[in-house]
């Protein structure tokens, strides 16, 4: 028999209230349990006492005969350093881009990081001449005409 210790869900419609149960890994989200372990309510400021309620020594007692807490449940255990703190990701990895289009991704990058630079560096060195040429011709003109 696997046991779970999960969350069980009750409350009004748009205002949720978890009960923190033990049951079998078979058994419906609100179905049958076997204890209940404390309580879980999301409406409450999170430094509220009534947040979350939990009986601390029955969670001992049971992850010590197997039980498995589910993810959101070992979080929370976590926090009073029961079980280790799970990682829990914001993006998924099978959402992550492929190798493909990160290697074309990377060579767009490339190609729009060198010609942006390199046009500035070749019109500044060529304006440079270009600028010193009619000061000479300017010089030059006004030699001619003294």
């Amino acid at each position: 028999m696997a046991l779970k210790i999960r969350l069980s869900r009750g409350g009004a419609k748009k205002r949720p209230f978890y009960k923190i149960v033990v049951a079998e890994a078979l058994s419906p989200r609100d179905g049958k349990f076997i204890e209940r372990l404390g309580s879980y309510n999301p409406m409450v400021s999170k430094d509220h006492a009534e947040r979350l309620v939990l009986d601390i020594e029955r969670a001992k007692y049971w992850l010590s005969k197997g039980a498995q807490p589910t993810l959101r449940v070992a979080k929370m255990l976590s926090s009073d350093g029961l079980v280790k703190a799970p990682v829990i990701r914001d993006q998924p990895i099978k959402s992550a881009p492929g190798k493909k289009r990160q290697e074309r991704e990377a060579e767009a990058a490339e190609k729009l990081a060198v010609p942006a630079n390199a046009p500035a560096e070749e019109a500044a060195t060529e304006e440079a001449p270009a600028a010193e040429a009619p000061a000479e011709e300017a010089a030059t003109e006004e030699d001619k005409k003294e």
